[in-house]
């Protein structure tokens, strides 16, 4: 019998206990420092909590399994860590255990309707699992018999291609080398991963006009800027220690402007808790100016920023004419555009975006920092584009204090990308790999995260192996992502944590536990370490110093390792035992075939690590024309019908991802309830609405209809026609086939939406 997707789970309490206090106007001091050791101490006690936050990205530590903003080079502090951070190493040094017993009590149905934080609250998971068809209940399996159970399904698949190995950002460097490896020769390039999510549209703007998918400045760049353009980004809760480098920056003298439709309290002020002035609760003001732009509408207000460079004609012509091409282009595209035009799409007045101009006029060196509140729209790729078009346009790429920062979120997701989990890999690189391992891999490009979805309900792919992650919660369309799910054979989970994706799943089912990034990883030779990458194309080890939960978990190397000889057999042409045994060999496999890793195994033992080459940092380009390229680009509009509202799907406070640490948003004042909607008091009044009321939203798209039932309106300060709301628990709502133009990432920030009260039962 195929398992229920259950994607609404309300839990036992659900919207009775909802408090709301006035919003923050400062982030972190004393009450984040309070929030860290209360999570480090509850869950894994006093001194285990303090001693893993005294590791933590520490030369020689652990590396942060939360985002993946970068380290100091040197003067690392004490505590190098922030809220977001002792939150996910509570959250994996937690001393509860789930065991055979737990499931042997707990059916799949029973589990699936606690809520995503429930799941996250019931401890480590400690052996491999299985779920045979037609049962409710995971019983235990052994290692061996859950590989030959994997390599039989595989095997016998009438093409490679009806299967699809997904990758989170939590994985190391050697682990995702390992699988994207072990994927090509089984012979498919079906890589799916969470950037096809998140940041895919930088991956595709970017190589287009500067040459690299990557950004292009150093933390020390932030204390060298005159100004720090911030547009869809909320550091104060998903990149805490962003701001610092804010701070330093504006102690330097650089002005900020945040570009965001929600007043966030870490654009406003900050104040450090490595400061005694901090922990005494004074603040260092960060934004200079607040431009609450409508969702979706930045591209206008980027293109009324050059409309008025071009306007007061504050073009570096030297730089533009050396280094750049399509100036011409760009221009007269910009000419077209009408400042009606700007302001209806953008929401902004004329005056506010002359004024955030004035300030691109003035400065030389500029940094531009994004996130999702960019990338995860329609028309994401050209709304970079634009940025670069202003930086282009002042200059303001390849010198100290400029450039683009694209803010990646989980910690290891650029690496992963670098190692090779990509769907459309370069020939350049395939031929590497191919001279190294001496095999032939698969050319045919292979499918992205929404095409993998796609491909599980029609049919055609039938195995689906995750490596990390959550995969129902973190996707869009939760509906249609469950159904899929639940049509393969055999789907597989790398887990350290039970999640929803292990409730709603395959025929057959398995949950594999792997060692976390605190855990000791002994293998053959001895302990291991790993490496990740941060934003800032720093390559940095981290290396476990906890015992593992359970003696029976696997490294995600390890686990690899396995698959791949019991799946591939004597067909492999990699010698994958050896490689496990000791991490060096795999190292010494990734220089051979990736760029920039010249003597990776001596540089990644140097203190903080070595930075990857990045040619547009020192003012080259490889692009087509080996020159930066403007663009232009028709301005997009943004279209709704007379009821509708456009909702953007955001995280808590505490929660990072998918991984729910509690139920406050401190930073917003809403507590203990996540099934809210954020709305402009204007917009509730004339839906006839009241602060408190219980709706059911609708999302529209063509002629579908998804719906979310049971939310609680809140008044917040957004602009007028704009909503938000948490995800994963309005993911339901994103369309599936709702993507951003070129990338395909999933328009999780833009959904067209209709409010209605509730009826009462």
């Amino acid at each position: 019998m195929p398992n229920e997707p259950i994607p609404e789970a309300l839990g036992p309490d659900a919207l009775s206990n909802l408090t709301l206090k006035a919003p923050k106007t400062v982030a972190t001091g004393f009450p984040a420092v309070a929030a860290s050791m209360r999570h480090a101490w509850s869950l894994a006690g006093v001194g285990r909590g303090t001693r893993a936050l005294l590791l933590l990205n520490q030369p020689g530590g652990i590396d942060c399994t939360s985002c993946a903003w970068p380290d100091p080079d040197t003067d690392r502090a004490t505590a190098e860590f922030c809220e977001n951070g002792a939150k996910a190493i509570a959250w994996e040094t937690d001393s509860r255990r789930i065991d055979a017993a737990f499931f042997a009590e707990h059916s799949i149905d029973e589990l699936g309707q606690q809520t995503d934080y429930w799941h996250g609250q019931q401890g480590r998971l400690t052996e491999p699992m299985v779920l045979r068809p037609g049962s409710r209940h995971y019983q235990p399996i052994s290692w061996d018999d859950a590989f030959a159970l994997i390599a039989n399904e595989l095997n016998g698949l009438a093409s490679p291609d009806e299967a699809a190995f997904y990758t989170s950002g939590r994985t190391s460097n050697e682990a995702a080398f390992l699988y994207q490896l072990c994927v090509r020769q089984f012979g498919t390039n079906n890589l799916p991963d969470c950037s096809n999510m998140c940041h895919e549209s930088s991956s595709i703007a970017l190589p287009e006009v500067i040459g690299i998918g990557k950004g292009t400045v150093k933390l020390d760049d932030f204390e060298k800027a005159e100004l720090i353009l911030i547009l869809g980004q909320n550091p104060g809760t998903n990149h805490p220690r962003m701001l610092t480098a804010l701070q330093k920056a504006k102690r330097a003298g650089a002005a900020i402007v945040a570009i965001n439709p929600l007043k966030e309290a870490g654009l406003l002020a900050f104040s450090n808790p490595q400061e005694i002035r901090g922990m005494l609760g004074f603040s260092t003001p960060l934004a200079d100016q607040y431009l609450q732009v409508r969702i979706g509408g930045d591209q206008a207000l980027l293109q009324g920023v050059l409309k008025s460079l071009l306007a007061r004609d504050a073009v570096d012509r030297m730089f533009v004419e050396e280094h750049t091409d399509g100036f011409e282009a760009m221009k007269a595209g910009i000419g077209e555009v009408t400042w009606e035009q700007i302001e209806s799409v953008s929401g902004l007045a004329r005056a506010d975006i002359e004024l955030l101009a004035g300030r691109v006029a003035k400065a030389e060196r500029i940094i531009v920092c994004w996130a999702m509140g960019l990338t995860q729209h329609k028309h994401s790729v050209v709304t970079i584009q634009e940025i670069v078009n202003v930086l282009l346009l002042r200059g303001s790429i390849g010198k100290p204090g400029a450039g683009v920062c694209p803010v990646r979120g989980h910690s290891n997701v650029q690496g992963d990308r670098t190692m090779g989990i990509y769907e459309k890999p370069s020939e350049p690189f395939l031929k590497a790999l191919d001279d190294e391992f001496h095999f032939t891999a698969p050319r045919p490009h292979g499918l992205d995260t929404v095409n993998t979805i796609r491909a599980m309900r029609d049919g055609r792919v039938k195995i689906f192996f995750a490596m990390g992650g959550n995969f129902l919660s973190a996707t869009p369309d939760t509906n249609a992502t469950a159904a899929a799910l639940q049509k393969t054979r055999l789907t597989v989970q790398v887990s350290i944590k039970l999640n929803r994706s292990h409730l709603v799943c395959g025929q057959t089912a398995l949950i594999l536990p792997c060692l976390g990034r605190t855990e000791r990883d002994s293998q053959a030779s001895g302990d291991q370490f790993v490496t990740t990458e941060n934003s800032m194309g720093v390559i940095q080890r981290s290396q476990g110093k906890f015992d593992p939960a359970s003696p029976h978990l696997l490294s995600e190397p390890a686990i690899v390792a396995r698959l791949a000889s019991a799946t591939l057999g004597a067909k492999s042409t990699v010698p994958w035992n050896e490689l496990v045994s000791n991490y060096d060999f795999i190292r010494d496999r990734i220089e051979r075939v990736v760029p920039g890793f010249d003597g990776y195994n001596r540089r990644v033992r140097e203190s903080g690590g070595f930075y990857l080459p990045n040619k547009p940092r020192e003012g080259q380009y490889p692009t087509a024309t080996g020159k930066a390229r403007f663009r232009a680009n028709p301005l997009a509009t943004l279209d709704l019908e007379p009821d509708e509202l456009v909702m953007m799907t955001i995280r808590t406070h505490d929660q990072f991802n998918t991984t729910v640490y509690g139920m406050h948003d401190r930073y917003r004042g809403i507590h203990n309830e996540r099934r809210v909607i954020l709305m402009h008091a204007d917009d509730i009044r004339e839906r006839g609405l009241k602060v408190g009321e219980i709706v059911n939203l609708t999302s529209h798209f063509q002629s579908e209809l998804r719906h979310a039932p049971r939310f609680v309106v809140v008044e917040y300060d957004v602009p007028r026609g704009c909503t938000a709301t948490y995800f994963p628990e309005t993911n339901v709502l994103v369309p599936l086939d709702s993507i951003a133009d070129r990338s395909g990432t999933p328009t999780s920030k833009y959904v067209r939406i209709t409010v209605a009260r509730a009826v009462k039962e």
